[in-house]
C-alpha cells in the first residue's frame, strides 16, 4: 500500500513538473502558426453579414486611438516629452477592437492567409479578397461615420477639435512613397502582434499597447486609424477625394499588405514549413 501512495505520489510530481516546464516553453512557433490558422478559417467561414458590421464596429471603434491622442496633445504642457505620452492615446482604439473581437482589416493580413499559404487554391484566395473586400469596405464606412459625427456632432471642445486637425493633415499630409514605405512597419507590427497573442495569456493588454504604442512612436501609417484622420479631413473639405485615394489610402493600404503579408506571413510560413510538412 506504501509502495503504491509513493508511486502515486511520483506520477503526480511528474505532471506538475510537466505542466510546470509546458508552461515555462510555452506554444511552439508551429502550434501558434496552427492557432492563427484556425482562427483564419473562423472568420473565412463567418457570413458576409456578420463580417460586415463588424467591420463597420471596428472603424467606428479604432476612432479612440485618434481621440485619445488628440486629447492627450490638446491638453498636456508643450514639452518634449509631451510626444511620448501623447501617443499612448493611440493604443485606446486597438484595445477596444482587439479585446473586442472585431474585424481590422490589418489583422486579416495575417489571419486569413495563413489558411491560403497552407493550402493556395482558387477558392481559397477567392474566400480570402472576398473577406478583405468586405472589411476594408466596412472599416472605411465606420470610419466616415465616426469622422462626420466628430466634424459636426459638436463633441469636441474647441482644443481637442484643433489637435485633430493637426493631426489628421500630419497623417494624411505625407508624400505618397513615404506613406507606404511608414505602412510597412506597422504591417509588419500589427501581424506580430496578432502573431504573439495566443502565447500571451494574462498579458494580451499589455502586448497590445506595446506594439500600437511603437507604431504611434516610430510615426508610422496604419490604413484604419488613418482612414479616420483621413475621413476627418474630407467631411470638414480639407482634403480632396483624389489626394485622398491616391496621396494617402492606397499608398498605406499597400505598405500594411507588404509588411503584414508579403514580409510577415511568408517569413513565419518559411519557418514553420518543414515542422508542417512533417506531421
Amino acid at each position: 500500500m506504501a509502495k503504491n501512495m509513493e508511486q502515486s505520489q511520483d506520477l503526480t510530481r511528474a505532471f506538475d513538473e510537466n505542466e510546470a516546464v509546458e508552461e515555462a516553453v510555452g506554444l511552439s512557433p508551429r502550434l501558434v502558426f496552427e492557432t492563427i490558422r484556425r482562427n483564419g478559417e473562423e472568420e473565412l467561414e463567418r457570413p458576409m453579414r456578420a463580417l460586415w458590421f463588424s467591420g463597420i464596429a471596428a472603424g467606428l471603434l479604432i476612432s479612440f486611438s485618434v481621440l485619445g491622442e488628440s486629447v492627450l496633445r490638446a491638453y498636456l504642457p508643450d514639452a518634449p516629452w509631451r510626444f511620448i505620452v501623447e501617443n499612448a492615446g493611440y493604443c485606446l482604439g486597438f484595445l477596444l477592437v482587439i479585446l473586442g473581437r472585431m474585424q481590422l482589416f490589418t489583422e486579416n493580413t495575417i489571419t486569413t492567409v495563413v489558411p491560403v499559404v497552407m493550402n493556395p487554391t482558387r477558392r481559397a484566395l477567392g474566400r480570402t479578397a472576398r473577406l478583405w473586400l468586405t472589411v476594408l469596405a466596412a472599416n472605411v464606412v465606420g470610419a466616415f461615420a465616426i469622422a462626420t459625427f466628430f466634424a459636426y456632432g459638436g463633441v469636441l471642445s474647441a482644443e481637442v477639435f484643433s489637435a485633430m486637425v493637426d493631426l489628421s493633415h500630419h497623417a494624411t499630409g505625407m508624400p505618397p512613397l513615404e506613406g507606404m514605405m511608414r505602412g510597412i512597419p506597422a504591417g509588419v507590427l500589427i501581424a506580430a502582434l496578432v502573431w504573439m497573442l495566443p502565447s500571451s495569456q494574462g498579458s494580451e493588454v499589455a502586448v497590445i499597447v506595446l506594439f500600437t504604442w511603437l507604431i504611434a512612436l516610430g510615426d508610422f501609417t496604419h490604413i484604419v486609424a488613418g482612414s479616420v484622420e483621413m475621413a476627418f479631413l474630407a467631411v470638414l473639405g480639407e482634403l480632396g477625394f483624389a489626394k485622398a485615394l491616391f496621396g494617402f489610402f492606397l499608398p498605406v493600404l499597400a505598405g500594411n499588405v507588404i509588411g503584414g503579408t508579403v514580409i510577415f506571413t511568408m517569413l513565419t510560413w518559411a519557418q514553420v514549413q518543414p515542422e508542417v510538412d512533417e506531421v
